[in-house]
């Protein structure tokens, strides 16, 4: 049973920049324009959030730098990709090389650590939260233990990450913005004709996607860890963009599939070094690969057809 509940509560870490990172695709590829940039949108976020919170000492200023920083990095691929009509899978590769490249070699001009920055101070860092009366039930079996260890205990991007789900699922369905959101992925030029800005539509997508990217990042650096790594990221970005296509670009079942996908990361640290029944101990390097294997298996057709909004990936010409 420890061991269960250590899982579930390493589940939830991990799945907090997963989910975040997917409802920002959900922004953008519902609205049709594909974003394989998450990756890099990450990464940069995750520097920018460690430095902010390394100088002010002050982890809400790191988020924020986070999430300003992909927001920018959003609107760049807006305007390459909606405004000028460019390569929507050029222009997110372009952010993941650059964010790849500029983030490590400007922590080493800047802080002389070999391409990451400083630890964060405790003050510089989220610190886990203990819910309301989470002591008081611990000893309760079970259901007490749960909400002690599983429950609370989480920072407060994670308890963001819970709440923003459902107001996201809420923004896609039962709002006007999501329906004109919805409709410009499938139609643009029925939207167009109906006289709703397919151009404005697309860019306050990517501007949620921005943000939410943004938050997705700078967990990693000033919640999760102690400051930025170089590529700490390690392809979270495109897990992300795949658990959206497991759950058909819908919000709940792409939280069910970041789950899953977090699961089997948490379970690879601690299968790593543990002897197997008839195989015996595997080696760490096929371990750490099960998430992505898992990935793999999931969109090559355990899943189903996965139907993509129709005008996905297509540039839009206003007709004359």
């Amino acid at each position: 049973m420890d061991m269960i509940i250590s899982m579930l509560d390493a589940t939830f870490r991990v799945a907090t920049p997963l989910v975040l990172a997917g409802l920002a695709g959900l922004f953008s590829e519902r609205s049709g324009v594909v974003d394989i940039g998450l990756e890099g949108k990450m990464l940069a976020a995750a520097f920018a959030g460690g430095t902010v919170a390394f100088l002010l000492a002050n982890p809400w200023a790191g988020l924020l730098a986070g999430m300003l920083t992909a927001l920018f990095l959003s609107m760049v691929h807006a305007f390459a990709c909606v405004t000028h009509n460019g390569n929507q899978m050029v222009s997110g590769m372009a952010i993941n090389i650059v964010a790849a490249g500029i983030t490590p070699t400007l922590a080493s001009a800047w802080f002389h650590e070999g391409g990451r920055t400083p630890v964060l101070p405790t003050e510089g860092r989220f610190r886990p939260i203990d819910l309301p009366l989470a002591e008081t039930l611990r000893d309760v079996p079970l259901v007490g233990k749960l909400y002690a260890e599983v429950i609370s205990g989480h920072t407060a991007p994670v308890y963001l990450a819970a709440l923003i789900v459902p107001l996201v699922a809420y923004l896609l369905y039962q709002t006007r913005f999501g329906l004109r959101l919805r409709a410009v992925g499938e139609n643009p030029h029925a939207v167009d004709t109906a006289g709703i800005s397919v151009a404005r539509t697309r860019y306050l997508a990517l501007a949620c996607n921005g943000l939410l990217c943004g938050m997705a990042g700078a967990y990693l650096s000033v919640a999760q860890s102690s400051g930025f790594l170089q590529d700490m990221t390690a392809g979270k970005g495109y897990l992300a963009l795949a658990a959206l296509i497991f759950g058909k670009w819908k919000p709940w079942p792409t939280l069910l599939a970041c789950l899953l996908f977090a699961f089997t990361d948490a379970l690879q640290v601690r299968l790593q070094g543990v002897p197997l029944p008839v195989v015996g101990e595997v080696s760490v390097q096929f371990i750490q690969a099960v998430p992505y294997i898992l990935t793999v298996l999931l969109l090559a057709g355990f899943v189903g057809k996965a139907v993509a909004p129709k005008a996905i990936g297509l540039p839009y010409v206003k007709s004359r």
